[in-house]
């Protein structure tokens, strides 16, 4: 974390080198909102596994999983009128050293279902170069 001028200068750098020299990023990071400014594509990881991966207008515009779609619900939005009302998961944030069995997030999600804390989702294609890992995704499909 780079003072806010200082870190607003080295984005612009990144972009404007990415197009330049046709580079590609591994960005990792914890604010969507840079995510947003800097990426393509997203990949947002839950306890260490990926859980869903699409096109940034897609993943913000369609967001699949439960807990891609709690982290955007989470990005401060300045309009009070504006302002998400979705409740955040319960619970507490397992070990990542000894995850849950079956889906990660099982433990939080609340559409959990019995497969979910057996089965770990395998990332699957939803939409077109959207892929998502959840047993329940589906019934977010536009």
């Amino acid at each position: 974390m780079a003072d806010v001028s200082v870190r607003a200068l080295l984005l612009d750098l990144m972009n404007e080198m990415k197009y330049e020299m046709d580079l590609t990023y591994l960005f990792i990071t914890h604010d969507l909102a840079t995510a947003k400014y800097i990426c393509d594509r997203i990949g947002v990881m839950y306890l260490g596994k990926l859980v869903e991966v699409a096109e940034l207008r897609e993943l913000y515009t369609y967001p699949l999983h439960p807990y891609t779609q709690a982290l955007l619900a989470a990005v401060p939005v300045p309009d009070p009128h504006d302002r998400r009302t979705e409740p955040m998961p319960e619970g507490e944030i397992p070990n990542p050293i000894d995850p849950p069995s079956g889906c990660r997030f099982h433990p939080r999600c609340p559409l959990a279902g019995e497969v979910c804390a057996v089965e770990d989702p395998p990332l699957r294609n939803l939409r077109p170069d959207h892929q998502v890992a959840c047993h329940f995704a589906d019934q977010f499909l536009p």
